[in-house]
């Protein structure tokens, strides 16, 4: 099991995490306290999320944690105002607005990796072709799932040339399907892309890579405001991406403290949890034209009623970010 952990972190040492912003100087406390309540996932990417309560507290902003085990429940939660802050899937900005909602507002992203899907032993997948007659578990709707489907549509791969197994809740479902046999391979997130490969009965099927799509991208998440939190505790949001960005920097300068932090967020042990970071990169790198070709995408694919490409820019706030010092 060790000797299958430090391959697993050697073959993808290459792609060390960094950071995509710099920060300024810590802002100053606010005059009075204020709570924000904030979703969250306990996924790698949000590994940042464990150091931000003791960064908020010194500016006088109490921080209210709520765990969501999907981004779509969060952004549910969000635009009904039941969250100021919610992590949700880069995704979610555009199904909001398609949705007739217009209280989401886009911050920043949170990190990236390669996307591989995840092959159960014994089942060769050498190129997409392989898919063909295969059954696949993928979540509908989820972030992972638009990025694998828009890399289909653009390798001009017929979506139902294989049978999409739709596996509800969360990560681990979908490993104790792919173990089990139920399904040939697996479309997830980490950790559970990496648990399968750790443990022995799954692989990276690297030939069918689906983060590098044009009209969705790399991107892991989506920090996002309630319009209502947006206009109302805007200093206060302000510091929790200060605080947000202050950690992910701290994070993607070791990969030691990522590791560590990766496990206390999602409670994995520790050499597990730097096996599954090791592909991550902290840093958003979505941008606003990335997630207008994500709106117009997801139109031509069916999953959103109209094309709100043209909205997108209204309500994607990158001022946020270049406050807390970034760029």
């Amino acid at each position: 099991m060790k000797n299958m952990l430090v391959a697993l972190s050697v073959a993808v040492a290459s792609l060390a995490t960094a950071a995509a912003h710099a920060v300024g100087p810590r802002p100053a406390p606010l005059p009075q306290p204020v709570t924000l309540t904030v979703g969250y996932q306990k996924v790698g990417h949000l590994a940042p999320m464990v150091l931000v309560a003791e960064e908020l507290r010194k500016m006088n902003v109490d921080l209210k944690l709520v765990e969501f085990v999907r981004y779509a429940d969060a952004r549910t939660a969000l635009l009904a105002n039941s969250l100021d802050i919610a992590t949700v899937g880069p995704a979610d900005l555009a199904i909001a607005l398609a949705g007739g909602s217009r209280n989401m507002v886009g911050i920043m992203g949170v990190g990236s990796s390669p996307k591989y899907v995840i092959a159960r032993k014994g089942v060769q997948f050498d190129s997409w072709k392989d898919l063909a007659g295969k059954k696949v578990g993928i979540a509908p709707g989820s972030a992972v799932w638009f990025q694998f489907a828009a890399t289909l549509t653009e390798r001009n791969v017929p979506y139902n040339s294989f049978t999409a197994v739709n596996i509800q809740g969360g990560g681990a479902n979908f490993n104790q399907a792919l173990k089990r046999g139920d399904v040939d391979a697996i479309v997830t997130w980490e950790p559970f892309e990496s648990i399968p490969v750790i443990e022995g009965y799954g692989y990276f099927a690297k030939p069918l890579e689906y983060s590098q799509s044009k009209s969705v991208g790399a991107e892991l998440g989506m920090i996002a405001a309630s319009r209502v939190a947006w206009a109302s505790k805007k200093e206060a949001v302000q510091r929790f991406v200060w605080a947000y960005m202050n950690a992910m920097e701290q994070l993607a300068g070791s990969r030691d403290k990522f590791a560590e932090a990766y496990a206390q967020l999602t409670g994995l042990p520790l050499e597990t949890a730097r096996a599954a970071a090791a592909p991550i990169k902290l840093g958003g790198v979505v941008d606003l034209e990335q997630i207008k070709r994500q709106a117009s995408a997801f139109h031509k694919l069916g999953v959103i009623q109209k094309d709100v490409s043209g909205e997108i820019a209204e309500f994607w706030d990158t001022s946020f970010v270049k406050n807390a010092g970034g760029k």
